[in-house]
């Protein structure tokens, strides 16, 4: 395996927190979805808002109509389409469909301009995709129901597309700094709050582990992650990343079987296996 670059490291960070969500959210029950999406983007806006003020760099979210679609529609659209997904299908169909979007990004990635696909990559992100799969069958996670919920296997595929356009874009658009997510993370505080307003019941969180998971997932998952993802999709390798990205059901799986909330059992550890194998032959450069 070649040796990773900064941007790419910091891009594995990501991903690292995104392991860390499941545990985290559900510190959170009870907390109706668009309202704990307000509240954490919230946290990160302020936080993100006070650094960008001490660094003298608020200029940085004067940014163009482009670059603000891209970004709030990317952060609220997906996460919005995630959660209506949710809502139409079981969680584990849907979270199995959704995590098609490591995949999209590898192949996607040959759209950039100089990148070109190699079988290595493609190979390596199918390998861990199967590990996906053999991750929510080991749950018993696929249901048997006759009737598909074909509305919401659709809304989790827009959002495995929403989210893998969203990360090709932002390499598209390496001109705007990674200090305007800051802004993308104040729209899509914005438009959750009033998605909740508008399809939510009324429901503050009263208890301090639901504030504790709020407040961890705004500094991590939902906060810091955004930065790093941004920065390892506009300058490391953006097809390692994508198939790195499976390793984040796993490490998610795993703390969940640390914090004593799940089992182990044979298929996390063949997933680790695929997600691992998929991972080192995505990064394997091609021989002359």
């Amino acid at each position: 395996m070649p040796v990773l670059s900064r941007p790419t490291w910091l891009g594995l960070g990501a991903i690292l927190l995104w392991g860390l969500l499941a545990l985290l959210t559900d510190l959170t029950a009870g907390v109706p979805p668009f309202l704990l999406t307000a509240l954490t983007f919230s946290i990160a806006t302020v936080f993100g808002l006070g650094l960008l003020a001490v660094r003298g760099q608020l200029h940085a979210l004067r940014q163009s109509v482009a670059a603000w679609a891209v970004g709030v529609g990317g952060l609220f659209g997906s996460h919005a389409l995630y959660f209506a997904a949710m809502k139409n299908a079981p969680a584990a169909e849907a979270s199995l469909i959704g995590y098609l979007w490591p995949l999209l990004i590898v192949l996607m990635s040959a759209l950039l301009p100089g990148e070109k696909l190699r079988w290595q990559q493609a190979a390596g992100a199918g390998i861990g995709f199967a590990g996906i799969v053999v991750l929510t069958l080991g749950k018993g996670g696929l249901g048997t129901s006759g009737s598909l919920p074909l509305l919401g296997y659709l809304l989790a595929f827009l959002f495995a597309l929403v989210w893998a356009s969203y990360s090709i874009l932002s390499r598209r658009m390496a001109a705007v700094p990674t200090e305007a997510v800051v802004g993308f993370c104040l729209g899509t505080a914005v438009l959750a709050t009033a998605a909740h307003l508008m399809v939510e019941p009324p429901h503050w969180p009263g208890e301090p582990m639901q504030w504790l998971g709020i407040i961890l997932l705004g500094l991590g998952p939902t906060g810091a992650a955004f930065f790093l993802w941004d920065i390892g999709m506009k300058k490391g390798d953006i097809r390692f990343l994508g198939t790195a990205a499976y390793g984040a059901p796993v490490i998610s799986t795993l703390a969940l079987v640390l914090s004593g909330r799940a089992t182990a059992g044979w298929a996390l550890a063949l997933a680790c296996v695929l997600i691992v194998l998929g991972a080192v032959i995505a990064s394997r450069k091609a021989r002359p």
